[in-house]
Order: C-alpha cells, then structure tokens, then sequence
C-alpha cells in the first residue's frame, strides 16, 4: 500500500525552527519530485517548496524563500522541510506531495501536478 506520511509538525514561538520530514512506504521516492504544500484556515492550499527526483533543483516560495530549506535522502526514502525563523503566518497543516511526471517538475508549485499525498502534519507558530 502507498503510503506518505508526515511527521515533525508542532507548536513553536515565533522565530523558532521546525524540521518536517516526509517519509514514503509501499514504495521509493528516488524516481520522483517531491512538494510541500500548506493550507491555512480558511485559506487555499499553497505550494511552499519542491525539490526534484536526485535534489539537484529546488524550488520556493517568496515568502519562505531564506528561511526553509527543502531536502531529501534517497536512501532512507525521505524528504525534509527544515524551517527557520518561523512566522505566525506559518501556521498551517503541511503536506509531502508526490510527482510521478517528471516533466511537470517544472509546475511543481502547482497541486495539480502531484499524484500521491500525505495525511498532514500541524504547524502552529504562536507566543
């Protein structure tokens, strides 16, 4: 059974740091772009980062670009969101997405070009 789960969410101050982790089970990420996506309440999902199949390219949103960091190790099957001088605007639910095309890497900051996800982890930056 596929499956994405994510971990390393929780409650941090303000100008704090978090890392997330995204790992895959029922089979390999090596072959595929991976995505951190957040919706906040009330508000769209956005993309916040992505990074292609090897992690020689990265991708990021203005308003995390200098403070998150997208990673991946292949040989433990796992990606990561490390996030620094975290905001309250950060408070969000966070998704791993999975991209099997990788002629969509391009798009990667679109959902729509995502086949697998994650169930989410809570991001909660608050004094």
């Amino acid at each position: 059974q596929l499956q994405l789960v994510e971990s390393g969410g929780g409650l941090v101050q303000p100008g704090g740091s978090l890392k997330l982790s995204c790992t895959a089970s029922g089979f390999t990420l090596d072959s595929y772009f991976i995505g951190w996506f957040r919706q906040a309440p009330g508000k769209e999902r956005e993309g916040v980062s992505c990074i292609s199949s090897r992690g020689g390219s990265t991708k990021y949103a203005d308003s995390v670009k200098g403070r998150f960091t997208i990673s991946r190790d292949n040989a433990k099957n796992t990606v990561y969101l490390q996030m620094n001088s975290l905001k309250p605007e950060d408070t969000a639910v966070y998704y791993c997405a999975v991209g099997t095309t990788f002629q969509f890497f391009r798009l990667c900051e679109l959902s729509s070009v995502y086949n697998y996800w994650g169930q989410g982890t809570q991001v909660t930056v608050s004094s």
